[in-house]
């Protein structure tokens, strides 16, 4: 049996899929075709159904539930993970947000979702690829902008300074870990055959966990130039134990997240009892 199954070129991503597309563990008979796709590509592929598995951010969450399922392994779920907006000091000095023109890294990310819920009246917004968001800021295409991945951890080195750390502000309004990104396989699917896949992807994180502190060849590959400590603190900022299972407290973030959304979309109630897979 083969499937499609999409991740980013992101270390958190490769450290957890590394073992199961590289057979370094029994796939037990199952094949992927993988894609390595930036967050925002996923998440518009999987508005349109495209592959069988992909990672997705949690805010496209509410408008794939009928086509897609959460499984329990594989996401990024944590305390101190979120995204982080960020300006230069002059801007920072001399606007408020309200006022701003913010960069967020695609429409239906999570980070767009927990920038709402911290600045919602903030109209001006322009959805930019993730990794061109400090540029845009320190070139004036933007006032401000929403970060990502390593890019939190780079941002002071070229003159950037925080406004605030949007995962902090969901933590202490909510009290939940932070939904950020998570695997879904399509309905259409056989559920033991959800169930199944699920399990390989706790197997394959399992394995890589063992490795580590060691980093594969495949991680680095994928990372291009990044230092192997900024893959380290990559790791171990996104991949925990809500990636290797949601379980309770990690399933009922997610359906904190979708309240949210509910809320500040106006939009139908989501039937949560549907939406994971397990």
């Amino acid at each position: 049996m083969k499937y499609t199954l999409g991740f980013s070129p992101c270390p958190n991503d490769t450290f957890i899929f590394d073992a199961l597309v590289n057979n370094k563990i029994d796939t037990e008979g199952i094949e992927f075709d993988v894609v390595l796709e930036d967050v925002q590509t996923l998440n518009q592929w999987a508005i349109e159904g495209k592959l069988d598995f992909s990672k997705i951010s949690y805010g496209v969450l509410p408008v794939i539930t009928n086509e897609y399922a959460v499984l329990e392994s594989g996401g990024a779920l944590g305390k101190g993970v979120g995204p982080l907006l960020i300006t230069t000091a002059n801007t920072f000095n001399t606007k408020e947000v309200k006022d701003m023109c913010v960069a967020i890294p695609g429409k239906n990310t999570t980070a767009h979702l927990l920038f709402s819920f911290a600045y919602p009246q903030v109209k001006e917004k322009r959805f930019t690829v993730f990794n061109e968001i400090e540029d845009a800021i320190l070139n004036g295409t933007v006032d401000a902008g929403v970060i990502i991945h390593e890019n939190r951890f780079t941002y002071q080195l070229k003159g950037l300074q925080k406004i605030q750390d949007l995962g902090e502000y969901w933590e202490q309004t909510i009290n939940a870990p932070i939904p950020l990104g998570g695997i879904v396989g399509k309905r259409s699917i056989d559920k033991k055959m959800l169930v199944k896949v699920n399990n390989l992807i706790r197997k394959s994180l399992e394995y890589s966990f063992q490795q580590y502190p060691s980093i594969s060849d495949y991680i680095k590959l994928n990372a291009q130039e990044m230092e192997e400590s900024v893959m380290r603190q990559h790791i171990d900022l996104y991949v925990n134990n809500y990636s290797l299972q949601l379980g309770e407290e990690g399933r009922k973030a997610v359906e904190k997240l979708l309240d949210v959304y509910e809320n500040i979309t106006h939009s139908n109630p989501i039937n949560k009892d549907q939406i994971f897979v397990l």
